[in-house]
């Protein structure tokens, strides 16, 4: 409709230019030879563009006009009356008579069609825009500003949270590998490879790797497939069977084997885990409560948010299609109610606790003494922390070292004895 009116408008702009427009006139004295009741006149005037031109024509007369103007009023010895009318003064026309009554009716006629094509433009255009406004105003009822920024602000305070876990679990974690894994390869040391879980022909498989050089898992895992291949004369599928055998056997050690704190024998690197340790102690279950339901409200909030993001403002908003704009009210809908949740169980107090006791961090002036002191009080605390930052870790360093290339390792058979390396 908008369109449309705005069509007419220009159109009606169109008409008024075209119209014909009005000569350069001059006005001059007609005397009325003959008139009729209708105003029909001949006339006679004399040419103001020409000397002694004389002329003589039909014009219309104003009918209205007084009766003293008139025949025989006007003079009473010739009988003829007077009027006052135009002549063209320039063109080719030149000294012609123009009536501004019959001459200008086709001009008059195409402006009236100009007024009435501005007319209804300009009905369709108000149309137009008022019913566009008010389909704007229910289109921008979505606009919820304050919804999106309470839930940013709760994104944020929700990966903050679980961010700062993440770090102190990290630390125990950074702390923990190395203890671990020279725990773990301690033990792999110790176990002959008759004891490797999974051997295929173990006995026989056993004693062929011993006569080898390769008496324990720890030399299995260090020598690698192609060693055992290259330098023992295995089959490639056998070798393989045994590195996994062996990988078997390292990955339930590393489950087995647990780190111990010793308060009779401490040393650096235990202490610098329990300093680590301490801030998931001191902070509680709350702190890692706040950590999981962190992670989990910010990775929910997130998609809404961004589905939400017109809802910031009118401009955004009127720019969406129906699809999008109906997604954006269920947007904001499940953030409304998120919010309304995180309300009720003051998860932005929690959240800012929690990231306050765990930003909190190793207290670098506490003596390894107040420490080992520290764990004494409370071990079970301590052990449960631990279990609780380790027990998703999927021993990475150990895996890496038992699947790295046998070349990084034991380069030309390094470690391997016996005769029964392969001769080409």
């Amino acid at each position: 409709m908008l369109a449309l009116g705005l069509a007419l408008i220009a159109w009606s702009a169109v008409l008024y230019a075209t119209a014909p427009s009005f000569p350069e006139l001059e006005q001059v004295d007609l005397t009325v030879l003959e008139e009729k009741p209708d105003g029909t006149c001949t006339v006679a005037y004399a040419n103001p563009f020409a000397f002694d031109d004389e002329r003589e024509g039909p014009y219309r007369c104003d009918a209205r006009r007084s009766s003293s103007l008139k025949a025989p009023e006007y003079d009473t010895v010739t009988g003829f009356g007077w009027e006052s009318g135009w002549v063209v003064a320039e063109g080719p026309d030149k000294g012609e008579l123009y009536s501004l009554e019959e001459d200008g009716k086709a001009r008059d006629e195409q402006i009236e069609s100009s007024d009435a094509f501005v007319t209804a433009g300009l009905l369709l255009t108000i149309t137009g825009l008022v019913g566009g406004n008010i389909r704007s105003l229910r289109r921008a009822r979505g606009v919820r500003p304050g919804v999106l920024r309470r839930a940013a602000r709760l994104k944020e305070a929700a990966d903050t949270v679980a961010r700062d876990h993440r770090r102190a679990v990290e630390a125990v974690r950074t702390a923990w590998a190395p203890l671990h894994q020279e725990l773990v390869d301690g033990a792999l040391d110790r176990i002959p490879v008759s004891r490797m879980r999974g051997l295929a022909e173990k006995r026989l498989r056993a004693q062929e790797l011993e006569e080898g050089g390769v008496r324990t898992v720890r030399d299995v895992l260090d020598a690698g497939t192609w060693a055992l291949a290259q330098f023992l004369g295995m089959e490639r599928g056998m070798a393989e069977q045994t590195m996994a055998a062996a990988r078997r056997t390292a990955a339930a050690v590393g489950r087995e084997v647990t780190v111990r704190f010793d308060a009779r024998g401490p040393e650096p690197r235990t202490t610098a885990l329990l300093a680590a340790l301490r801030v998931l102690v001191d902070a509680g279950p709350d702190a890692r409560k706040a950590g999981r339901v962190g992670g989990e409200l910010a990775a929910r909030l997130e998609p809404l948010l961004i589905t939400a993001e017109p809802a910031a403002g009118v401009r955004e908003i009127l720019r969406t299609g129906p699809y999008e704009r109906d997604n954006t009210l269920a947007a904001l809908t499940q953030l409304r109610l998120a919010l309304a949740e995180a309300e009720r169980e003051r998860l932005a107090e929690r959240f800012a606790q929690a990231s306050v006791d765990l930003l909190r961090g190793p207290d670098a002036g506490a003596d390894e003494l107040a420490t080992w002191a520290d764990f004494e009080s409370r071990p079970t605390a301590y052990y449960a922390a631990l279990t609780e930052a380790v027990d998703h870790t999927d021993h990475k360093d150990h895996r890496d070292r038992a699947e790295a290339p046998a070349a990084a390792r034991a380069p030309d058979g390094a470690g391997l004895t016996g005769s029964r390396r392969r001769h080409r």
